[in-house]
């Protein structure tokens, strides 16, 4: 007998169904459906006649058309005698009539016959359609439901063996001795096989010893097989002799490996629970258990289920059993991996089960917002060149919807993916084409939304691309000795060339973008291998178009894109072969490219209903169309978050399912959204709210029954309270009692015991006694305890005190708890003066006594505990006498602190009460909150309050004082424990009543103490404001312990909303100094904010409130938005800006620098309200006092700024940064006086704050070291350089906000360099300044008249004193009377001519040379006779020098190269 299964979300649910849970009852009951509908089937194939050639009124039609036509020729053949003279006359017309009918008749009995065959192939069609659906629902293996039985027999008796088995279709068994098969024609006296309703029997009649064997019985179907077996053991009878018992056999019998004990006991341990997992994750589901018996030859059979599906060792997952352990491993979870497990031990006995969810997230995406990966990636109709693929799509609970799909196609073996479809198809279903035939082929599928791609699904089992029609045109025949035949249809078709037209075009798949066409090959096909073309038309246009004109298809199958939506097509298929094209087939009806499976409608009324502390079942009527559904999407939501989390992630079938995960006593709404092939349907209405408690069952068994007193005819017993009372208040206790050794169990209370201690009367003295309690509550009586000891009816006379009991662990921290305990009943001979408290852990022997002296009250914590170990308590009581019995020894605690301990906490509310608060989310109705003080239940609600609201209580102090110092706890009922504690101490104490008295003697709380702006036209607002005012609120201005009313002078304003109070004085005068206070009040609360305005205070606002009010004045005319400021470009220049307002066409702008008009090229342009003026090369000329003046006839404004000073230097540290970022490299320049190094900037000034350093030491301007510049450079002058000057200098010049630096390093060549230069240049001058020169003197042009005597005189220089020569026209001459030459103290040179004439006319020059070089100047006289005109000549002109190179010994060698 098979155990009953039952689903994860019911277990300890006895008030759901059960029908379904038995599988041997669900397959009885399907088996008896198929029986009951294959009945009707037959029934009405019977009644309709469809077995027979013709149906009835196609009979009775043939035969109304026989009578007629006997009735035709009997009146023909009666006209012809009757008229025998006229038939010459009508013979031909009769004749033509006749052949006429007999024509329409044979027409009409054709069109009869064709009708009834396509009725009759329409009929079996679907007969055979329903037949295999039918078949499909019921088809499953075989499975035994009652096995066989060993026997033990003696000769010569008769002995049946009989098994029941199940199965669709009906299972064939087969029996066999020691594995030899039975058959009834081998041995028709002894065997007898019989077979009716499932059950299989085989009679062994008259057995002898030979028949003891183990006999076997196989039942086989398709869908796979079934077997069962037994020993029979024949005994002969000997005298004294008895038979073995039934089920013994003798040691000498062979057994087989596969015989199976009647029962084998499998109880589960450790199981696994509800998972949740990521995708990506490995995770392993384990289930321990206990085999009984344990034998290794007999072990059961683990079976893995997932959604009743069979899972076998894959990719995927891998299976293991063994060493009392079942495990399922996951090597990489997908969605795909989502569902209910099952995990099914079977025994030849029967079949345990346990089932548990696994729930499958998503991971994170690649991309932020792209949505989950697909899921269930499956092929289908795979052919040569061509498959479909189908998926599920994912959830997108909280992500962008999904826009579409991508597919991706691999080839078994590689690793590189191709994309199959260029735009994102939007239906999870896609017709691949373009696979090669012979090749394997796996394939994924990505989802987009507008945030990106998702991850790829998991791959889909690998499909080959090949024909299986290729497979029915092929049979093997196999002969003797393992010979075959292989017979081809190809051979037996003869040889066909051109092929004919495919036949039964249609169209099988049908969506908005594409058509996929079917069609049957052609028969006779032929031996070349077929390819074909399909053609297309749109209705209406007369014109056909290939569609596969590039690429031939080999597969009876096409999917045709790019079709018009909403434009009818027709479609016809062209086969070909090496040999040529057939025919077209026959045109396809017209076919409209559109979606046939639309979006589902949306679910109907969601209900969720209480089932676990951590889940809650979620019921919904289906929608109104539910065909094609892959099944349905559940979102839960905390109730006011508005925010959705999806709780499956693979769609269900089923419209039920448990939503696990769930906070313990939060509340949660719930929605479901159907899905199919195109998508989702609208998210259903939210189902009512619903809190996370457990479902109301009967209480859990109370435990711990003690005995605490015994007079000799009653008892005193004392039990703890369940654990779990099932969600409803337990309303008390039935007791049960038997005296010892007795089976019966007797009532003691007929009417319900409501506390945990009870007094049993009427018992009999010395006599044992055991008892059992039962809790009850809404529910019902729960599960009864177990039995207690037997305790002796004997009355207590000891001087020690009785047992403690009721013992309660709470508080249970990582290293402490706290102990509970009531007194004892019986104190003994005196009364009870403390209690000891013991613990040891679990697997220790030793007792550890937790207090050296025994304490007064009936708590105790338990301190310095080992986390994470196990412990049990006790507690004996003390009087004078000694140490009393023992309590009951506690349940093992393991010492750890539950995640999300939530401990008591304080505070007072909105009217100064203080109370202390306890939050229990795992609390149910059933909970109820119980505050002590010191440990003992609080009682005096003269002092105390307590309110309890759902998961939350409080407990409240009427009137607190130092009484109330302590320490208060509080527990849960029906939770696991939940329990904490508070000490209230003096500091806490005292903080509550401060914060208490605030609140009874409230104040308005501030956001801002009473203050003051100055308002634009210089009126003065007063302002505070309060965190909030009600509408109720009032208040009142005091200004100098004088109030002030709302008037023209005092402009009074309440904003309530905002807390605002303000108070604007619009003349604010010398006579307003003084004191303002601002008055509140609202409701209880009150406050007060003070401002003192006097002395300096006073004046300064009263300044502020006059500049303010200039101001205004100022701005009404046209004024200056913003006033003179500075500022620099990237060209250096300095730019005068300000900036204007309301001005016109009138108003006059000037420009002053120290009181003097500024003549500027442009006028500035009013209306662009800027003006500027620009300082090109800002220096100290420019300095001064910088006006600018705005005036018309409504008022004239000035702005001035006085550029020296600071702000003469902050202009030049401007200009100094502009102009550093303009810097170029240093470049090396020589001079006759050394090397100078130079810096081009856009500009430079003396006044910029530089800095020039030699090896970092900065370098100060002297006779060694020159620092200059120009406008655009600066320069270093190094004058002599030497050895000491080399190495790296630096120029650094200084902006407003940072330095900017230029580095050269002169050393090496580039000084060597630089060094020879300056020599060179330093000889040259040298040279330059010491040869011969005409320092002056002389003119260019000299007129003469003649006769006259001329004189030319010039002051030459030179050292050593230089030669001089005079030529004419380039010639020298010889002095004498006419020519006259001087030189006068080696610097004046003189050349006299008397008398000149015309002959003298010429060129004149004078050579002065010494060994550093000279020069020639020229002098052109010209001489004109008396009374001729003067030749004019230019004033001013002074001859030319030409200078004379030195002579070659004070030329170096670098001056002659």
């Amino acid at each position: 007998m098979s155990s009953v299964a039952v689903p994860f979300y019911q277990k300890r649910h006895k008030h759901f169904d059960q029908s379904y849970r038995n599988i041997q009852t669900r397959y009885v009951l399907e088996e008896y459906a198929a029986r009951k509908a294959a009945s009707r089937q037959a029934a009405y194939y019977e009644s309709t006649g469809l077995g027979k050639t013709t149906c009835r009124l196609c009979a009775r039609r043939a035969r109304t058309l026989a009578h007629e036509a006997m009735q035709e020729s009997r009146k023909r053949t009666l006209e012809q005698k009757s008229h025998s003279s006229d038939e010459k006359r009508i013979r031909f017309a009769s004749e033509l009539s006749a052949l006429e009918k007999e024509i329409h008749t044979a027409r009409h009995h054709a069109r009869e016959h064709l009708d009834r065959l396509a009725i009759q192939r329409m009929v079996e069609e679907n007969m055979a359609l329903e037949r295999h659906i039918v078949e499909e629902t019921i088809s499953r293996a075989p499975e035994i439901l009652v096995r066989l039985r060993s026997h033990t027999v003696w000769e010569k008796m008769s002995v049946s063996l009989c098994f029941t088995v199940q199965g669709f279709p009906t299972p064939v068994v087969q029996w066999y001795k020691n594995e030899e098969l039975i058959t009834p024609g081998s041995d028709p006296a002894k065997y007898r096989i019989e077979s009716k309703y499932g059950v299989h029997v085989l009679h062994i009649n008259r057995a002898d010893f030979d028949d003891s064997a183990t006999y076997s019985a196989v039942a086989t179907n398709v869908h796979g097989q079934a077997s069962t077996n037994c020993a029979v053991i024949v005994r002969r009878f000997r005298e004294g002799e008895e038979p073995h018992p039934a089920g013994i056999m003798p040691f000498h019998l062979p057994l087989s490996y596969d015989i199976c004990f009647t029962h084998i006991d499998v109880q589960f341990l450790e199981k696994f629970g509800v998972t949740f997992a990521t995708e990506g994750e490995t995770l392993t589901l384990k289930c321990s258990m206990l085999i009984t018996p344990d034998l290794k030859r007999l072990q059961p059979r683990a079976e893995w289920y997932r959604d009743d599906v069979l899972i076998k060792d894959s990719k995927w997952t891998k299976l293991y059993f063994g060493e009392g352990q079942a495990a399922l491993s996951f090597t990489h979870l997908n969605k795909d991996d989502e569902g209910l497990y099952t995990l099914r031990m079977v025994t030849k006995g029967g079949v345990n089960e346990y089932s548990a969810y696994l729930f499958v997230r998503d991971a994170d995406a690649l991309i932020a917002g792209a949505p989950g990966a697909p899921m269930d990636v499956k092929c289908h109709d795979a052919n040569r060149d061509y498959v479909i693929v189908t998926w599920k799509p994912p959830n997108t609970t909280s992500g962008s919807p999904v826009i579409g799909y991508f597919v991706d196609k691999c080839e078994v073996g590689l690793e590189n993916w191709v994309q199959c479809n260029d735009a994102p198809v939007k239906i999870c279903k896609y017709p691949v084409t373009g696979l090669q035939e012979g090749r394997s082929y796996i394939f994924r599928v990505r989802a987009v939304n507008t945030a990106g791609i998702s991850r790829p699904s998991r791959v889909s089992e690998p499909v080959a691309a090949l024909d299986p029609i290729d497979l029915e045109r092929t049979q093997t025949i196999h002969v003797d000795e393992g010979r075959k035949i292989v017979i081809k249809k190809d051979d037996l078709e003869g040889d066909i060339q051109i092929p004919g037209p495919p036949t039964n075009v249609h169209a099988s798949e049908i969506s908005k973008t594409y058509v996929v066409l079917s069609w049957d090959p052609p028969v006779p096909r032929g031996r070349e291998p077929l390819t074909y073309f399909i053609e297309k038309s749109m209705v209406g246009s007369g014109s056909w178009q290939r569609v596969n004109a590039q690429v031939a298809v080999k597969s009876p199958r096409y999917a045709v894109f790019d079709l018009a939506e909403g434009k009818p097509y027709v479609f016809r298929v062209l086969s070909a072969n090496k040999h040529g094209i057939s025919d077209p087939s026959e045109i396809t009806d017209p076919i409209e490219p559109k979606d046939t499976v639309v979006a589902p409608s949306v679910p109907g009324q969601v209900v969720a209903t209480r089932n676990t502390k951590t889940s809650v079942v979620v019921q919904w009527d289906k929608p109104k169309h539910e065909e094609d559904l892959y099944g349905y999407y559940i979102d839960y939501s905390v109730v006011g978050s508005n925010h959705w989390e999806a709780s499956n992630h693979k769609p269900i079938k089923y419209n039920r399912f448990v939503v696990h995960g769930l906070e313990t006593g939060e509340q949660y709404v719930f929605r479901v959204k159907a899905v199919n092939a195109v998508g989702f349907s609208e998210n259903s209405q939210e189902s009512e709210a619903i809190t996370v408690q457990a479902a109301l069952t009967c209480p859990s068994y109370p435990h711990g029954i003690t005995l605490l007193n015994c007079d000799g005819h009653s008892m005193t017993l004392g039990w703890k309270a369940p654990k779990f009372s099932g969600g409803s208040p337990i309303l008390g206790y039935y007791m049960d009692k038997r005296e010892a050794n007795h089976q019966n169990w007797h009532e003691v209370n007929s009417s319900l015991i409501t506390q945990t201690i009870y007094t049993v009367e009427d018992l009999m003295e010395d006599a044992f006694y055991e008892f059992r309690v039962s809790a009850a509550n809404l529910v019902g009586i729960g599960q009864p305890s177990d039995p207690s000891e037997h305790f002796k009816c004997k009355a207590w006379t000891m001087p020690e005190p009785g047992p403690a009991y009721d013992l309660t662990i709470c508080e249970i921290r990582n290293t402490s708890l706290v102990l509970l305990w009531k007194a004892p009943v019986y104190e003994g001979k005196n009364p009870i003066t403390g209690y000891l408290v013991d613990y040891k852990e679990v697997d220790t022997e030793d007792w550890i006594t937790a207090n050296e002296k025994p304490t007064s009250k009936r708590y105790f914590k338990v301190t310095d505990l080992h986390e994470g170990h196990t412990y049990v308590f006790k507690v004996r009581a003390v009087n004078d006498a000694g140490v009393g019995k023992s309590s009951e020894i506690s349940e093992p605690v393991l010492v750890e602190a539950r995640p999300g301990t939530k401990e008591i906490f304080s505070g007072v509310d909105d009217e100064g009460n203080i109370y202390l608060a306890f939050e229990c989310k795992e609390a149910t109705d059933a909970s109820h909150f119980l505050w002590g003080k010191s440990y003992e239940e609080i009682d005096d609600f003269d002092k105390f309050k307590i309110e309890t609201e759902g998961n939350h209580s409080k407990l409240y102090f009427k009137n607190p004082d130092k009484s109330d110092l302590g320490t208060y706890s509080i527990s849960v009922s029906d939770t696991d424990g939940i329990s904490s504690s508070f000490v209230m101490d003096e500091e806490e104490f005292e903080r509550l009543m401060a914060l208490s008295n605030e609140i009874k003697n409230p104040t308005i709380p501030l956001k801002s103490e009473l203050a003051y702006e100055v308002l634009e036209k210089g009126e003065v607002r007063f302002w505070i404001q309060a965190e909030s005012l009600s509408p109720d609120s009032t208040f009142r201005f005091v200004i100098n312990d004088k109030e002030v009313e709302n008037s023209d002078r005092h402009k009074i304003n309440c904003d309530r909303p905002n807390g605002i109070i303000e108070m604007v004085m619009e003349k604010f005068t010398i006579d307003n100094e003084g004191t303002y206070t601002v008055q509140i009040q609202d409701g209880k609360a009150k406050n007060q904010s003070s401002l003192v305005l006097i002395g300096d205070a006073f004046k300064a606002v009263l300044a502020e409130s006059e500049l303010q009010r200039k101001e205004y004045l100022r701005k009404q005319g046209p004024h200056f938005s913003e006033f003179l400021r500075w500022d620099i470009t990237e060209e250096c220049e300095v730019l005068l800006v300000c900036k204007v307002a309301n001005t016109k066409k009138e108003t006059v702008f000037k420009w002053y620098k120290d009181g003097s008009g500024i003549d500027v090229d442009e006028v500035p342009d009013l209306q662009k309200e800027e003006c500027q003026f620009c300082i090109p090369r800002l220096s100290r000329k420019d300095e001064g006092v910088y006006k600018a003046t705005l005036s018309d006839d409504r008022g004239h404004d000035v702005s001035s700024l006085e550029l020296s000073g600071k702000v003469y230097d902050d202009i030049m540290l401007a200009l100094s940064g502009a102009s550093g970022k303009s810097a170029s490299p240093l470049k090396i320049l020589c001079t006759e006086e050394g090397i100078r190094l130079q810096c081009f900037l856009k500009y430079y000034n003396e006044e910029m704050k530089v800095n020039w350093s030699h090896r970092e030491s900065k370098i100060s301007s002297g006779e060694k070291m020159k620092i200059g510049g120009a406008e655009d450079v600066a320069w270093l002058q190094i004058t002599e350089p030497t050895e000491k000057d080399k190495g790296n200098y630096t120029f650094e010049i200084f902006g407003d906000t940072e330095s900017y630096k230029r580095t050269i390093d002169l050393s090496g060549q580039a000084f060597d360099d630089a060094y020879a230069e300056f020599q060179r240049l330093k000889a040259a001058a040298f040279a330059e300044k010491n040869r011969g020169k005409v320092i002056g003197g002389l003119p260019d042009v000299v007129t003469i008249m003649d006769g006259k005597t001329l004189n030319l005189t010039c002051t030459v220089f030179g050292n050593p004193d230089p030669e001089v020569v005079w030529f004419k026209n380039d010639k020298a001459f010889e002095l004498n009377d006419h020519y006259a030459f001087s030189l006068e103290q080696g610097k004046y040179a003189s050349l006299t001519i008397k008398g000149v004439t015309s002959e003298d006319s010429g060129k004149y020059s004078i050579h002065v040379k010494n060994k550093y070089g000279g020069e020639t100047v020229d002098v052109t006289i010209s001489v004109y006779r008396h009374g001729e005109k003067m030749p004019e000549i230019k004033p001013g002109q002074v001859a030319k020098p030409r200078p004379i190179p030195p002579s070659e010994e004070v030329l170096g060698p670098e001056d002659k190269a």
